[in-house]
């Protein structure tokens, strides 16, 4: 299992209007992007938009970012997009043997290993900005 794509077409969208600052940026344009539906770009625009990272007018076309790029984290889409939910990035199975030795002692023993995992992904994924993502990305377009 992995993590959802919503978290990188998240990135994806606030890139976008970014780069596409001084067009229209309509689901439909941003769903042809993506290559995805429209609908999809709709749901996780709403997300973005709840969590105060793009603006969206009912009734008026596009979408524009809320914050300056430099202040919009990786962190902050990972938790906008609900990609899981709190300390369960890392699902652990239920209902081991407890007649067993592994079984009895499994869920304790790697609890703790999969919330320092979580944290350090988390303090990654926190010093990464949409900025550094733009430029990034024309970057490798000056390249190709």
């Amino acid at each position: 299992m992995s993590i959802s794509t919503r978290f990188s077409v998240g990135i994806h969208i606030l890139s976008l209007l970014e780069i596409n600052k001084e067009g229209v940026n309509t689901s439909d344009f941003i769903a042809k992007s993506v290559n995805t539906n429209p609908a999809l770009i709709r749901k996780i625009t709403g997300m973005l938009k709840n969590a105060g990272l793009v603006n969206v007018r009912p009734g008026i076309a596009g979408a524009t970012l809320a914050k300056e790029l430099s202040d919009i984290t990786l962190l902050d889409v990972y938790h906008a997009v609900n990609v899981v939910s709190d300390k369960e990035l890392f699902g652990i199975h239920e209902n081991p043997n407890p007649a067993c030795t592994v079984g009895r002692n499994i869920q304790d023993t790697i609890e703790p290993i999969f919330s320092v995992a979580e944290l350090a992904l988390e303090k990654a994924l926190g010093v990464v900005t949409i900025e550094d993502v733009v430029k990034g990305i024309l970057e490798k377009d000056k390249t190709e």
